[in-house]
């Protein structure tokens, strides 16, 4: 009897051994922590082969925007990995995969299209405009993309645009204290920047103008220009033809495309023939506004009261009309 106790009773601690390995075994792989990785990358000196650096300031990580983020959350294919050193080569990090808004405009950007599809190497993608481990918000002036930061990060690349930029006088007024003055995401937007030698982006410059020069743009909307470029012509002076895209200055100063020595050369852009006579032309013309365009403010007046006077004539003569032949059919009845 004791026997059968002892068989049967071994028996039961044989099968729960088994089913405490099984279970041990179906566990998956638990995904390194912050700290496991911190063990080596937290190392200043930390390098790959070809010496470029791999090493993340914790302090730095832990007060950027993904601070409360574990690195396998970005990193995923590590999430797996359990023999270290890792291999060097990783899979790129998705930020879509977060940010998918975000990530479907790039998508349809040059700059992605610059990467992706004609595989230039050094069009940016979301790191080199952001960071990497060192992100931080749009309200952080320590951010690269902190509103009076985005100059010199897109500046990064564009160092030729760049320095135009900086002598215009939207830097000019940026400088002056002037917060609202435009820099490069408020007329080539963030992550949906597209080609500016389109069709489509040459017929959108007015607008985009027109969002702080809403009356130059109501202005040139009542011009020649403005009226062929409305039914979408493209082979018509715009806003960045007549006054320069980046490098814009004021009407007063001799560097302006628009100042009155510089007019005439401007103008032959589009008119090879033009002269001095030609370049009077007021692209600008307003016919309220009698101190600036006065031939034109009394030109309006005349032609809104001829309008009138017609109109009034003729409705007068049609109520008279057709009094008249009322009568006419009363009396043959």
């Amino acid at each position: 009897m004791a026997r059968r106790l002892g068989l049967a009773l071994a028996t039961i601690l044989l099968f729960l051994g088994s089913a405490s390995t099984a279970g041990a075994q179906a566990q998956p792989p638990k995904a390194p922590a912050n700290d496991d990785c911190l063990a080596c990358h937290g190392d200043a000196e930390a390098k790959r082969e070809n010496g470029t650096s791999v090493a993340v300031d914790q302090k730095v990580f832990a007060d950027s925007k993904h601070g409360p983020l574990e690195c396998v959350d970005c990193h995923k294919d590590l999430a797996t990995i359990q023999e270290f050193p890792h291999p060097e080569k990783l899979a790129k990090v998705n930020c879509a995969s977060c940010h998918d808004e975000e990530g479907a405009k790039y998508h349809d950007s040059i700059h992605s299209w610059a990467k992706e599809k004609a595989g230039l190497a050094v069009a940016p993608a979301c790191a080199d405009c952001h960071g990497t481990h060192d992100i931080r918000g749009t309200d952080d002036k320590t951010s690269r993309v902190f509103r009076a930061n985005i100059p010199a990060t897109c500046g990064s690349c564009h160092q030729g645009v760049l320095d135009k930029y900086r002598v215009g006088i939207h830097a000019t007024k940026r400088d002056a204290g002037n917060d609202a003055a435009p820099v490069c995401a408020d007329c080539h937007t963030a992550h949906g920047i597209q080609r500016t030698d389109t069709d489509a982006a040459r017929l959108s410059v007015t607008a985009e103008c027109g969002t702080c020069h809403a009356e130059s743009m109501r202005t040139y909307r009542d011009t020649f220009h403005g009226q062929v470029t409305r039914l979408g012509f493209v082979r018509v002076a715009t806003c960045a033809d007549c006054h320069g895209a980046h490098d814009i200055f004021p009407k007063a100063d001799a560097r302006s495309m628009v100042n009155a020595a510089n007019r005439v050369t401007t103008c032959q852009k589009c008119h090879p023939s033009a002269n001095e006579n030609f370049a009077q032309y007021d692209p600008h013309a307003d016919r309220h506004d009698k101190a600036r365009s006065a031939s034109l403010y009394y030109t309006g007046k005349f032609m809104d009261g001829l309008l009138i006077s017609v109109f009034g004539f003729f409705g007068v003569h049609t109520v008279l009309w057709f009094s008249r032949g009322l009568k006419e059919r009363r009396r043959r009845q």
